[in-house]
């Protein structure tokens, strides 16, 4: 059985470890500082087996080489189309990361928008999106596109309901702040907010949440729906047409005027 922890760092980061019963290694992905997670492997004696990378961007990639120093054998994987030089095995879209020690594998989704080259891990019902996909919202476009991060929110769309998302920041009820202003109407929403309030308040994590959780209450995953649309239509002054056009207004009125 998989077991999927967060590990924090940074004010609102989350390093993912993975584990399994009975066996003493592990992975962990996106680790943009390497002390909490030494701190918490040699406290549950585990050992590192790989590393696994979605994105550039130092808070997430920050902390490989202190734990190659500690665990030189692990193996650090990552996307091919991006400048990480720490990287050893290259991924792309289609490709496949076998963890025999853990018993596990993850296909590569190819996930570009916030960063030209971003990726994502599937498998095993669980999909670790970086930040292309948060609870309740999405990442900002840095060096992709808006037309990429559409593509990417619309293919992760498809993956089975129930897929676990372990994205990588607890941002969960600002985004829910800004789902309100789109769709103010919202039951669902209001539901989920509430749910995820209370969680903060016991000192809990918002995430993992899960595809379906997505498709129904995250703005940025429902730009084919008729109230997301009229919302984004109002904002920017005119009709717009297509989920990509909807999802570059939406993105554009989330930086300017909620963030």
């Amino acid at each position: 059985m998989i077991d999927i922890r967060p590990i924090p760092a940074f004010d609102d980061n989350y390093i993912w470890l993975i584990s399994r019963p009975g066996y003493h290694g592990c992975a962990v992905v996106d680790p943009g500082d390497d002390d909490p997670v030494i701190e918490r492997l040699h406290a549950e004696g585990l050992s590192l087996d790989a590393i696994l990378i979605t994105h550039k961007h130092g808070d997430h990639v920050g902390g490989v080489d202190g734990l190659k120093a500690d665990w030189p054998k692990a193996v650090v994987y990552g996307p091919a189309g991006e400048p990480i030089r720490s990287l050893e095995r290259r991924l792309r879209g289609g490709d496949r990361v076998e963890l025999d020690g853990l018993g596990m594998s993850f296909s590569v989704l190819d996930v570009p928008g916030h960063t030209e080259g971003h990726i994502a891990y599937y498998g095993h019902g669980a999909l670790f999106c970086g930040d292309t996909l948060f609870a309740g919202g999405c990442g900002r476009v840095f060096s992709g596109t808006f037309e990429q991060l559409s593509d990417s929110l619309a293919r992760i769309a498809e993956l089975p309901a129930d897929t676990r998302v372990f994205c990588a920041h607890e941002y969960t009820l600002a985004n829910l702040g800004f789902a309100a202003w789109v769709e103010p109407e919202s039951t669902a929403l209001a539901a989920r907010s509430s749910l995820d309030r209370d969680r903060r308040a016991r000192g809990e994590p918002t995430v993992p949440s899960s595809v379906a959780e997505e498709i129904a209450t995250n703005p940025f995953m429902r730009t084919d729906q008729p109230e997301v649309i009229a919302a984004a239509s109002a904002w920017a002054g005119r009709p717009l047409e297509g989920r990509a056009e909807v999802f570059r207004a939406l993105r554009t009125w989330k930086d300017k005027d909620y963030d």
